[in-house]
């Protein structure tokens, strides 16, 4: 299975480095140093990493063959990509791939069914699972062991205890249009959007 493992920023310095976007939680081993990375786009690479260093909280990554700023440049918005296991599974217990949980199911702890999610969203505060709901709009889950309560890969499902309003905002806020007399039922307003809430099961950010 191929798996997006970071993107490549601007060129650093003058010397061939590149910043880099890290899309994994574990770059001491997909961006060691003598990795070979396919791209996206595909005549980019492959691409062999020759030194690794972190520079003021960024990834700086330096590539064989990639001596100067120009070829650095060129580089710019790349997508590397790691051939991994589909087996493999992250190191940590509670820490999952993206691919994982692609397409679970996701269900309150009533049973109610919420949707399916369709893809992970890795912001710097916290990893959200962008729902599908049945009737086609989504709903943003914050992934917090407050909210996400238990991920079954064998039920292929997310248990969820949403607070007020995650869920279920567009319903209160019909039921207050009709309490005033302004209207039928309808859609209203975002999906609500919980805020950091604690630590959580990660999802790892290698993304098919």
């Amino acid at each position: 299975m191929q798996l997006v493992v970071a993107r490549i920023g601007r060129a650093h310095g003058i010397k061939g480095e590149v910043t880099v976007e890290v899309r994994t939680d574990e770059p001491e081993q997909r961006l060691a140093p003598g990795a070979v990375l396919t791209t996206d786009p595909a005549s980019t690479g492959p691409l062999t990493i020759e030194t690794g260093r972190v520079h003021s909280g960024r990834l700086l990554l330096r590539f064989e063959g990639v001596r100067d700023r120009t070829a650095a440049e060129a580089l710019r918005n790349t997508l590397l990509i790691a051939d991994v296991d589909p087996e493999e599974l992250p190191e940590e217990e509670d820490e999952y791939y993206d691919h994982q949980l692609m397409d679970l199911d996701v269900v309150t702890k009533d049973g109610e069914e919420v949707g399916r999610i369709t893809e992970i969203s890795h912001l710097p505060s916290q990893d959200l699972f962008i729902v599908e709901r049945p009737d086609g709009s989504e709903v943003m889950i914050p992934f917090v062991e407050s909210i996400v309560t238990e991920i079954d890969l064998e039920e292929q499902r997310a248990v969820i205890d949403p607070p007020p309003g995650l869920i279920d905002d567009r319903a209160e806020i019909a039921s207050s249009r009709d309490d005033d007399g302004e209207g039928d039922d309808g859609d209203a307003g975002d999906d609500g959007e919980a805020g950091d809430q604690g630590e959580a099961g990660d999802a790892d950010g290698d993304r098919p």
